[in-house]
């Protein structure tokens, strides 16, 4: 059995907590931001985890990380 390919994409995009949770950032901050509120852009900026439902999927594309 050949060993599996890291999805460069993915990497780049996830990291992994010391938890073993995968860690990942929020989508929509990075255009039309005028009619979004400050509160909403700040949220944004923090990571947050990758849902339950997600999860198998991520690391199936990430075996070594």
């Amino acid at each position: 059995m050949p060993k599996m390919k890291t999805h460069r994409g993915a990497a780049k995009r996830f990291k992994k907590t010391g938890k073993g949770k995968f860690k990942r950032f929020s989508a929509y901050k990075s255009h039309l931001l005028e009619k979004k509120s400050v509160r909403r852009k700040r949220r944004l900026r923090q990571p947050t985890t990758v849902s339950k439902s997600d999860y198998k999927r991520v690391d199936k594309i990430l075996p070594y990380v």
